[in-house]
């Protein structure tokens, strides 16, 4: 087990081989004007809906891998990347999937990139949402882009989210035990659940995607499910300190070596 991970080169879900290399010529050599096109490729379920697609569309909502997805846009419209699909020619996907896709373009173009889970503030007053965001190494610092939300009309610095923009999962949970933030302001728009397991949850996800490995929003494995039902005690609030700490410290030997522990790593089951 090497200690290096390299954001440079794709994990499982984020590779691009055995796509159309034309497809996926950039239209723009910055890192921002790679991920813009992005926008306009995937649709989230919610605004799917009412364009009475076929139900097996929603499936996609689904997949894991970068690849299978842009194997899906190119089928139901040809044209590169880089060209903008009308709402009934996007593939159905979460904020997961932009942030994905966005990462892969990156890497594929010899930028450092990963994607990052955790919530954002500037959807609604008050509250920090559920939320995939791509974040690149400009120098020696990491910048985060919103690939979903790029160019719309929102509070956030889109492009280069601040502070207090966009917190990771395990940034949210170390200033949730600090007492810095209200845990029930955190969650995911539109359902029940809000709350300090919904902060766990990201940070587990969190350490996964720095070790390569992006979940979809709802995968959950290890003590997570007993998290969300309020069945994990100190001993487990302890391990997810220790999980902040670890990626707020962005060591990649401690980063892969934490990503170990039984209760952490993600099994192979969801990993396809």
């Amino acid at each position: 087990m090497t200690g290096v991970i390299d954001y440079t080169s794709p994990g499982p879900f984020t590779g691009l081989d055995g796509v159309d290399p034309v497809a996926l010529e950039p239209a723009a050599a910055d890192p921002v004007g790679i991920c813009r096109p992005v926008r306009y490729l995937f649709i989230q379920p919610t605004d799917a809906r009412p364009l009475g697609l076929p139900a097996p569309r929603f499936d996609s909502n689904q997949i894991r891998r970068v690849d299978e997805l842009v194997r899906l846009l190119l089928a139901l419209d040809p044209a590169p990347l880089t060209t903008a699909r009308e709402p009934d020619r996007r593939v159905v996907g979460t904020c997961r999937h932009f942030a994905t896709l966005g990462c892969a373009l990156l890497r594929r173009n010899g930028i450092t990139a990963r994607p990052r889970a955790g919530f954002a503030t500037y959807f609604e007053p008050g509250k920090a949402v559920d939320h995939w965001i791509t974040e690149y190494l400009d120098g020696d610092r990491w910048v985060r882009v919103d690939v979903e939300h790029l160019g719309k009309d929102l509070p956030g610095r889109l492009h280069d989210l601040r502070p207090e923009d966009f917190l990771t999962g395990g940034e949210a949970w170390s200033a949730y035990r600090r007492g810095e933030v209200d845990g029930s302001r955190f969650g995911v728009v539109g359902t029940e659940n809000w709350g300090p397991a919904e902060i766990s949850g990201n940070a587990l996800r969190d350490l996964a995607a720095l070790n390569k490995i992006e979940p979809l929003p709802w995968d959950e494995w290890g003590r997570m499910t007993d998290a969300y039902a309020g069945k994990t005690g100190e001993d487990y609030d302890v391990l997810l300190d220790e999980v902040a700490t670890v990626c707020a410290e962005d060591d990649p030997v401690s980063v892969r070596a934490l990503y170990q522990h039984e209760d952490l790593r993600v099994p192979e089951s969801l990993i396809r």
